[in-house]
């Protein structure tokens, strides 16, 4: 990912610290936004964690890309991208769609994509989106969440946790790089039944890292 699309600094300034924030469904037009959004946070994510020539694949535009593909063409069953904004500026993104995991029921959704750019951060946009996730799915007739985080990002981890998610005790070995280098991941879940308490915002945004 190329950081030629703005530093934090930069990207904090232009928002201004007062500007109004919000989530909606993202359009096709955002998808240039949420590529430069998911560059700056996956570079970030990764650095350290994945080889240089991996992570130097991993360009705003590709993102951009794909996310525009994936809005006009979306896949069978329940599938949103919901972005996070400052005034007009995308800012954040989350993704949702049916989980995957084969021990999974019919009702779990799962949190595929969650990110807040690093110079937007401490100002609740990834609480709003995990509760936005949480109230689409539901809307869905979802009755569990799951999300995937690296088993060693403790702030991401303590972000989701403190909204009400926590380990099941699954992990899984995720194949990253064209020659076989893995990283594990940990499942956070949580109930989304009426009776169980929501995410909290206020806790969430205390940790909130927006990878």
């Amino acid at each position: 990912m190329s950081h030629d699309h703005g530093d934090g600094a930069d990207h904090a300034h232009a928002m201004g610290p007062t500007a109004d924030a919000s989530v909606r469904t993202a359009k096709p037009t955002d998808a240039p936004a949420v590529g430069v959004v998911q560059a700056a946070v996956w570079t970030q994510a990764y650095a350290g964690r994945l080889p240089d020539e991996v992570i130097a694949l991993f360009e705003a535009p590709a993102f951009a890309k794909a996310w525009r593909q994936s809005l006009e063409s979306p896949p069978e069953g329940v599938h949103r991208l919901l972005v996070a904004r400052a005034g007009e500026q995308v800012v954040g993104f989350a993704a949702i769609g049916p989980s995957q995991d084969p021990d999974s029921g019919q009702a779990c959704g799962e949190v595929t994509a969650i990110g807040v750019h690093p110079g937007a951060r401490r100002m609740g946009h990834g609480s709003r989106l995990l509760n936005a996730c949480v109230d689409t799915m539901r809307g869905a007739g979802a009755e569990d969440m799951a999300v995937w985080v690296l088993a060693d990002d403790e702030a991401t981890r303590a972000f989701l946790v403190a909204s009400g998610l926590g380990p099941d005790g699954a992990y899984r070995d995720r194949v990253v790089s064209p020659d076989g280098d893995t990283l594990r991941e940990v499942r956070l879940v949580a109930s989304l039944a009426p009776d169980d308490a929501a995410p909290d915002d206020a806790a969430a945004e205390e940790t909130e890292s927006g990878r």
